[in-house]
């Protein structure tokens, strides 16, 4: 490209094809939207300012107001190399939104009354050893269980930076961590865990004599319509599946690095669309999967034994200032930054799923929520 008789870089060439993309050309086509014109117009300026301040190639937004799908559209590109416009039917690594689906796959098993919360892990999970504390079910959807998170904050760990495909999936999450000593006695201590989220998914196949991934997919997608979600499998063709994506310090836009997730499917496996989980808002808000005792224990802070405030529920974030009550999650991993949002007295919702790593979507997806519900809204704290 030459532009006033020079030539651009490639990463210029990226970056202003992806702005040319979010602000003019490249936002798909959405379903007819219910959503007002204003609030529309106040959304795709934020998401073309988002994106030209990150250099994210590709974004996908979904919005639910009062409990119903409104609107949802892609901008920018799925697929930088081959020009691929993203679509809100664009499917994005979740990352850690992941465990929002586990733990409302675990709350249906216990309004049944298949899942004691309190029992000790080992009565659905006898894979996993008995440690000097007993722990719960209820306390390792908390991040209180003392289980460890990733062993570095490199793509050197063994973990993050997996390159091997399971397909005894929870078996393989677990040997990773089964055997590692607590980091502290359950309840006392906050450690965020995605490896817990493995032990979530052994206890949800114990508690329903199902597989992980089969009871999520009848119990949770079905039921809410998400007709794409699906395990991120590396080997399989997946329609309409985005590239992913890395940022280096100077800035240039490349592909991410290789990740196989397969052992990690609760807490950080999942692959999905904005149109899907934004149906899962809606199944969440309108009490389609669970009832909404159950969804207000699934949103209700875990405490700490000492009493100490902790704003993480199970298996969601939550936060309360401004006077609403927010909850969510957010994710990140290789190729992939998301958020999603509620703010229940409102019944609206936001879903911002993008193919980049390293990015703060959070912060979109609070403008966007604040857009919707027209007041500052906190996001959701870890």
């Amino acid at each position: 490209m030459i532009l006033n008789g020079r030539f651009l870089s490639r990463s210029v060439r990226l970056l202003l094809a992806t702005v040319f993309c979010a602000v003019f050309i490249c936002a798909s086509p959405a379903q007819e939207s219910k959503l007002s014109p204003e609030k529309r117009t106040q959304m795709e300026a934020a998401v073309a300012n988002f994106m030209a301040s990150t250099h994210v190639p590709g974004l996908s937004v979904a919005v639910i107001e009062n409990g119903e799908y409104e609107w949802g559209s892609g901008f920018g590109l799925a697929d930088a190399e081959n020009n691929a416009p993203a679509s809100e039917h664009t499917l994005f690594r979740l990352g850690s939104i992941s465990k929002s689906l586990t733990a409302t796959a675990a709350m249906e098993l216990w309004e049944r009354g298949q899942l004691d919360l309190d029992a000790p892990v080992q009565k659905y999970c006898p894979a996993f050893p008995q440690k000097q504390w007993p722990i719960t079910t209820r306390q390792v959807m908390g991040h209180l269980a003392g289980i460890r998170h990733y062993k570095g904050n490199s793509q050197d760990d063994p973990e993050i930076g997996n390159t091997r495909h399971f397909e005894n999936q929870i078996q393989a999450g677990l040997d990773f961590f089964k055997n590692d000593a607590l980091l502290s006695e359950p309840g006392r201590q906050f450690h965020y865990s995605t490896q817990g989220y493995t032990l979530v998914g052994c206890v949800i196949e114990g508690a329903s004599g199902a597989k992980y991934v089969d009871f999520v997919r009848q119990n949770v997608f079905v039921p809410a319509g998400m007709k794409q979600t699906q395990v991120d499998n590396h080997f399989t063709i997946i329609p309409y599946r985005t590239r992913f994506y890395q940022k280096t310090e100077s800035g240039t836009v490349e592909n991410a690095d290789f990740l196989d997730s397969s052992y990690k499917i609760p807490g950080g496996g999942w692959l999905s669309s904005a149109e899907d989980m934004a149906r899962f808002e809606v199944a969440i808000m309108n009490d389609k999967l669970i009832k909404r005792g159950t969804r207000d224990l699934m949103w209700t802070p875990q405490k700490l034994t000492d009493g100490s405030k902790n704003n993480y529920a199970l298996g969601w974030e939550t936060g309360d200032e401004a006077g609403m009550m927010a909850v969510g999650h957010t994710g990140g991993q290789q190729g992939t930054s998301t958020a999603f949002l509620f703010a229940p007295a409102k019944r609206d919702g936001v879903v911002v799923l993008t193919n980049m790593e390293g990015i703060r979507v959070r912060d979109l997806a609070v403008e966007i929520l604040q857009v919707l519900v027209g007041t500052t809204v906190s996001a959701p704290k870890k």
